[in-house]
């Protein structure tokens, strides 16, 4: 199985405005498209093979054009069915199978001029769809109804939600911003979202709510204020004056949002960007680390909302943690004294179904020396790294803060994770770790060449990882010049 880059047809439905989607005359345009495009086909050689694939998907989007309740006037609808039906009865090749289903009842109309039952057949099959869509599953049905009304109460002024990371735990930017609301706005009470298995790892001066439980949906419905560093549920009702702030949780060198639209691997499970741009529009404000975030964001996730570029509040403790926040923070991980701590941070891959350290850490660790130490730290998409820990390599994929982390670091190992942003503010040296640059680039996409820009030393394969330890260079002038 390979990637096919290049796009050979777009279709595209545009959010607004789209002449697709608005009523008028222009829809004829299609039948002069759909009778040129056959035209040129009889009179050239084409296979018969596809012939009979071009003609079946051009049809279908006279069908769909056809069954729409908005885009051909009423008054011309007949017109517009009769002019397709006899384009397709001249032009229909030799051999043609109509499709089964629905799809096919609407060939076999349209190639008789079967106005009325085709329109019959619309509205039946609009009535259908329409009555899944209002019959709610059982099991949701009571939790629909208990956050209906509690969106009918009044909005509760001093009431604040956050979540992170889908509910993983309480982390990242919401959680700094949480400690410090509760500083400067002690009247502002706040509920901090999470997961059942996150429950236990959440402070316990922490007012929490389980994710999906009525409570959740009740806070969730009159808070004021909503902060998440991804997104709340799509089915979370924007109410009027209420306030979203979305605070991200990187800085962006891999594609994010509708840029991920033309990978193919992201792309499919991304989901829907029209959902995702839903999301969007609910956003009041949109946090920024550095301008370089902040153009990528407005391209990424085009919305409404104002920009601000304040930098991120959970690298704050960057600048505050003294040497003895860092040399607990060791003691708690368990970095033995004396040694250096390398902190190994590799990031997702779209094509792999779960983590795979892409370095073999206990080879890695023999060649650099006694010295160093790793701490093996996993993307938060997994509950955990390689599940080992011993002197030589700790997992500390399961730590709640990746700043405690960062800051137990002497230096990061990283490939293409947005924690080389982060952990740039400790000046601290970075070393890119590059095995799979042009497929990871090709897959995902990026913003720009970390391989041109980098933020310190590169190394493409484990050997040259293991002799920029060992021969210093992973902290010399020149990889102190990149970090800079």
């Amino acid at each position: 199985t390979d990637v096919l880059r290049t796009v050979c047809v777009r279709h595209h439905l545009r959010r607004q405005g789209s002449r697709l989607n608005a009523p008028g005359e222009h829809h004829f345009e299609l039948l002069d498209q759909v009778e040129r495009v056959l035209t040129r086909v009889a009179e050239q050689t084409v296979p018969a093979a596809r012939s009979r694939a071009l003609f079946g998907e051009l049809f279908t989007l006279v069908l769909k054009t056809a069954a729409h309740p908005t885009r051909v006037p009423a008054r011309r609808r007949r017109a517009f069915f009769r002019r397709a039906g006899r384009l397709y009865r001249r032009h229909r090749p030799a051999g043609f199978r109509v499709p089964g289903g629905s799809l096919g009842v609407q060939h076999r109309l349209l190639a008789t001029g079967a106005y009325s039952a085709f329109r019959a057949l619309r509205g039946a099959n609009r009535a259908a769809a329409g009555a899944v869509r209002r019959v709610p599953r059982p099991r949701m049905l009571r939790t629909r109804a208990f956050y209906a009304a509690q969106l009918r109460r009044p909005l509760d002024e001093n009431l604040a939600v956050y979540c992170a990371y889908w509910g993983r735990g309480y982390a990242c930017n919401p959680a700094a911003i949480h400690a410090k609301a509760r500083e400067l706005a002690p009247h502002i009470r706040s509920v901090f979202l999470v997961e059942p298995d996150a429950v236990d790892a959440v402070p316990k001066d922490v007012e929490h709510a389980v994710i999906g439980s009525r409570r959740s949906w009740e806070v969730l419905a009159r808070a004021k204020y909503l902060v998440n560093n991804a997104n709340f549920a799509d089915a979370v009702v924007k109410r009027p004056g209420s306030v979203h702030v979305q605070t991200q949780h990187g800085t962006p060198l891999k594609k994010m949002g509708v840029d991920q639209s033309t990978y193919p691997v992201v792309a499919a499970a991304t989901g829907s960007f029209t959902k995702l741009l839903s999301r969007v529009d609910r956003w009041d404000y949109n946090l920024s680390s550095n301008r370089h975030s902040t153009q990528m964001w407005e391209r990424a996730f085009p919305g409404g909302y104002e920009a601000l570029e304040y930098g991120y509040p959970r690298n704050d403790v960057y600048c505050t943690a003294t040497a003895e926040d860092v040399a607990r923070v060791r003691k708690r991980l368990g970095v033995p004294e004396g040694r250096t701590a390398l902190l190994y941070a590799p990031t997702h891959r779209d094509h792999s179904t779960g983590f795979e350290s892409r370095l073999d850490l206990e080879a890695f660790c023999e060649a650099v020396g006694e010295q160093f130490v790793v701490l093996l730290r996993a993307h938060y998409f997994y509950d955990e790294g390689s599940g080992r820990g011993s002197g030589r390599i700790i997992d500390v994929t399961g730590h709640r803060s990746s700043e405690d982390v960062c800051l137990a670091a002497d230096a990061l190992i990283t490939d293409y994770s947005s924690i080389m942003f982060d952990y740039a503010n400790l000046d601290r040296p970075v070393v890119v770790y590059a095995d799979d640059w042009e497929v990871y680039r090709e897959t995902r996409g990026v913003y720009f060449d970390v391989m041109k820009e980098p933020p310190g030393r590169i190394a493409r394969t484990p050997g040259e990882l293991a002799a920029l330890f060992t021969d210093g260079s992973y902290a010399d002038p020149e990889a102190t010049a990149l970090r800079a």
